[in-house]
C-alpha cells in the first residue's frame, strides 16, 4: 500500500529520523508505505523513552523499528542506561544485536515504559494483540509497566473489538486442544465464532509459541459485547493460557496515517 500524502501533518523531524525525507524535501512529496507509516509511528513513540528507564520490546513488524530506533539512540550516545525487557525470543535477539542490555521481570517487576503495535485498536484504546504469537508475553511485560505506548498505522483502527474480521488469538495448551477450541467456539456461537488452530507452511503444523503452547484464532462476524465479561468467561475455561484482547491496557496510541500522526490518551 502506498499512500501519497499531499496534507501530511506529522512532524517532520519524525519523517526525517525514520529516514524517510531529506532536510531539503518537503512532507508534501512523500509517497508513504504502510511500513513507512508504522516506522514513523515508532519513531515518535521513541520520544516517550529517557536515560535509566526500564523498557518493554514489543514484538512486531512496528515494534522491530521501535527497537531498531532505541538501539541506534544508544550508539549515538542519546540514550543511557537503558534496560530492555523483551516480549519474545525474536525480540530478544533483535535487541542483544543491538547492543541493548537486557532483563526480565523477575529482577525489574516494574517497567517504566513499553512501546508494542497492535492488531486491533477500539474507540476506546482496547487493543486485540498476538497475531504474531507473542501474546503472553505481551501481556505479562505491558502489564507491569506504568506507560504503554501503541503504535499503529491507520488500518488498524475498529469499530469494535473483533471488527477487523481477522483473528482475535488465544493461546492454549497443546492438550486436547480440540475440545478447547470447541468450547471457545461454543462460548461466542451468536457472535457467529469460527475457532481456528493456528497452523504453519504447507504441511499445516501447528505454530507453536515461545512457551511451548498452540494458539486458537477466533473469528467474530459480529461483536462480542462486554469485553471484560468476554475476558472472564475465555480465562475460565481450563486449558486456555491466555488471550489476545488488552482491555484497559494503553495509555497512549500513536496512529500514523495519511493525513499526519494521531496521538490518543488515555
Amino acid at each position: 500500500m502506498a499512500i501519497p500524502c499531499p496534507n501530511f501533518i506529522a512532524s517532520e523531524k519524525a519523517a526525517m529520523e525514520a529516514g524517510l525525507l531529506l532536510p531539503s524535501s518537503s512532507l508534501s512529496q512523500l509517497i508513504l508505505t504502510q511500513d513507512d507509516l508504522k516506522k514513523i509511528a515508532a519513531y515518535k513513540a521513541v520520544e516517550y523513552v529517557e536515560s535509566g528507564m526500564v523498557l518493554g520490546l514489543g514484538t512486531g513488524s512496528t515494534a522491530k523499528h521501535a527497537v531498531d530506533r532505541i538501539g541506534e539512540l544508544l550508539r549515538q550516545g542519546k540514550l543511557k542506561d537503558i534496560v530492555g525487557i523483551p516480549t519474545s525470543t525474536k525480540t530478544h535477539e533483535q535487541a542483544l544485536s543491538l547492543g541493548i542490555p537486557l532483563s526480565d521481570l523477575d529482577s525489574h517487576p516494574v517497567v517504566d515504559l513499553a512501546i508494542d503495535g497492535a492488531d486491533e485498536v477500539d474507540p476506546y484504546l482496547n487493543l486485540v494483540k498476538g497475531r504474531g504469537g507473542s501474546l503472553l508475553r505481551e501481556k505479562m511485560v505491558e502489564g507491569a509497566c506504568k506507560k504503554f505506548v501503541v503504535i499503529v498505522d491507520e488500518s488498524k483502527l475498529v469499530n469494535y473489538i473483533g471488527g477487523s474480521g481477522l483473528a482475535m488469538p488465544v493461546e492454549v495448551i497443546q492438550f486436547c486442544w480440540k475440545f478447547t477450541a470447541s468450547r471457545l467456539q461454543k462460548l461466542f456461537e451468536e457472535s457467529g465464532c469460527v475457532a481456528k488452530l493456528r497452523t504453519l507452511g504447507e504441511k499445516g503444523e501447528p505454530y507453536v509459541t515461545d512457551n511451548g503452547n498452540y494458539i486458537i484464532d477466533l473469528y467474530f462476524k459480529q461483536s462480542i459485547g462486554d469485553l471484560k465479561a468476554a475476558s472472564d468467561s475465555i480465562l475460565q475455561i481450563a486449558g486456555v493460557v491466555e488471550h489476545g484482547m488488552f482491555i484497559d491496557m494503553a495509555t497512549t496510541v500513536i496512529v500514523a496515517g495519511e493525513l499526519g500522526l494521531t496521538v490518543k490518551d488515555k
